[in-house]
């Protein structure tokens, strides 16, 4: 007998996705959660993002009223992370053709004494592990503060290095749910059961070259050198597996160990990183062409028979989305592009402006493309100026700054190295890297911080271009923009959430 989805009436019926470096932010996923939905923030680069947020003055004092939060809950953090907070807050902000400061970057240390047998565990500069900690704390806790909504976080797990932290961080301010994809993200349940007791806590890296000589690689958390020994349990959040196809859903639900809460059913057409297509074509250059058949789409009710909670993404964006997600025994919808271009979204209004002004004249075009350093296929808005604009990207000088989403290799002396396609070709041949994977590639990491208004300035003056990542369904958005009066440049994401419950 096929079994019933559960359908929990506290779970949220439309959800935000984690969009980007901060483009699902703690403003858009505040509003979401009071009109009863779920605020996703997205908890990728917030250890960049907050430094950044301090040397442009802290605008409000959010920041530090965040962590004076997390100082009062956690009182062994409170002198580190104020320490922290005036080595980069800069009173009325840095001046704008000024390079923001720069913050360590997610190498890791190997942590001596800590070896069983051949395998040997890692963890990040101290700094790091604090801003890690506490930004992802204050964005959640921004998102909840006020009210009792639900908020949720989005990590990649592909970005693995600080992922340890970061989730530490989100649990620390009692985020409700967890939401990973971009990679198997099996070892997320034991994470949260383990960090809820504040255990030191383990994650296996993926490190080219290892093999049976040089053991495994463990990136480690030591809850008890961050915050004592004392604290009180954490409430679990409920983890959300992102997954495109029954294949990866079933295994992860055949563990008691993996198995998430629900998942969120992904379809080729959201936006930002997907799987790729079962069967990839290439052009005449080499490159490959991102083309989705009926093939590509997940098994839904495969994935509904497992009898778990799941939400549909991907073109669930429009006012009869969700009727019809609930008819296929979904507990509701993730959406993303419509947020996204709300006025309440983190994207630098200068960019969105230009996204709506080409989406008015129905000349906004989303391409498929291979252009992340992450290997997986991206979506990109192109839109000129940025760095979907040919002669932007080939006017950028190749740099490796910030690091997210290197990959981590061994090296000669045994030792960890990090390499990215993004980077300078020489560099990364002389890595151990192939030429060939260079090709195309961006830096994602200068390019979303620069879509979320946050842009590097190098010391020649020059300013890191962005990069607009969207779904390919702009319907939705179109729709909302039409309605509007007054002289209106966009509409708000409470209008985007009536609009998705059907109400016009």
């Amino acid at each position: 007998m096929e079994k019933k989805t559960k359908i929990n009436p506290s779970d949220p019926a439309i959800i935000t996705g984690g969009m980007g470096v901060r483009i699902s932010n703690w403003l858009m996923s505040r509003i979401v959660a009071m009109t009863g939905g779920m605020g996703i923030v997205s908890g990728t680069g917030l250890e960049t993002i907050y430094p950044r947020i301090l040397q442009d003055g802290d605008k409000g004092g959010h920041v530090r009223r965040a962590f004076t939060e997390l100082a009062r809950r956690q009182p062994a953090l409170a002198k580190p992370i104020f320490d922290l907070y005036d080595k980069y807050y800069i009173k009325g902000g840095k001046a704008a053709n000024k390079p923001y400061r720069a913050v360590p970057v997610w190498r890791l240390n190997r942590l001596e004494g800590h070896c069983s047998g051949l395998n040997s565990f890692w963890e990040p500069p101290r700094e790091l592990q604090l801003l890690a900690v506490a930004s992802n704390f204050a964005e959640v806790w921004l998102a909840k503060e006020g009210h009792k909504g639900l908020v949720g976080i989005n990590f990649l797990r592909k970005v693995e290095r600080p992922l340890l932290w970061t989730l530490y961080g989100a649990m620390l301010a009692d985020v409700d749910y967890v939401v990973v994809g971009a990679g198997n993200p099996s070892h997320l349940p034991g994470m949260i059961r383990s960090l809820a007791s504040h255990k030191p806590t383990s994650l296996p890296l993926k490190v080219y070259g290892a093999n049976s000589k040089s053991g495994e690689f463990f990136a480690k958390i030591e809850p008890s050198s961050l915050i004592g020994d004392k604290a009180a349990s954490l409430p679990k959040p409920k983890f959300l597996a992102i997954v495109s196809s029954f294949t990866l859903a079933d295994a992860l639900f055949s563990n008691s160990e993996t198995r998430p809460y629900g998942f969120v059913i992904e379809y080729p057409e959201a936006g930002g990183h997907n799987a790729a297509p079962a069967k990839m074509k290439f052009d005449s250059e080499g490159q490959a062409v991102m083309i989705y058949t009926d093939k590509d789409r997940a098994d839904v009710p495969s994935i509904r028979a497992l009898g778990l909670p799941f939400w549909l993404a991907g073109s669930f964006g429009t006012s009869k989305s969700l009727s019809r997600a609930m008819e296929m025994g979904a507990s509701g919808i993730q959406v993303g592009t419509i947020a996204a271009l709300s006025g309440q979204s983190g994207m630098a209004p200068e960019f969105r402006t230009k996204v709506l002004q080409l989406l008015k004249q129905n000349k906004l075009k989303i391409d498929n493309t291979m252009v992340s350093p992450a290997g997986f296929p991206f979506k990109v808005a192109q839109v000129q100026g940025t760095i979907s604009d040919k002669t932007v990207y080939e006017n950028r000088k190749r740099v490796c700054d910030i690091c997210l989403l290197q990959a981590t290799y061994v090296m000669k002396n045994g030792s960890l190295g990090y390499r990215c396609p993004g980077e300078s070709v020489k560099d990364f041949v002389a890595k151990g890297g192939r030429a060939q994977n260079t090709k195309g590639r961006v830096c994602l990491c200068n390019a979303l911080f620069s879509a979320a208004g946050f842009p590097q300035v190098h010391a020649d003056g020059y300013v890191e271009p962005p990069i607009i990542t969207l779904g390919e369904d702009t319907a939705s958005a179109r729709e909302l923009l039409s309605e509007l009066s007054g002289g209106q440049e966009t509409y708000t994401i409470s209008k985007a959430i009536h609009y998705l419950r059907g109400n016009k």
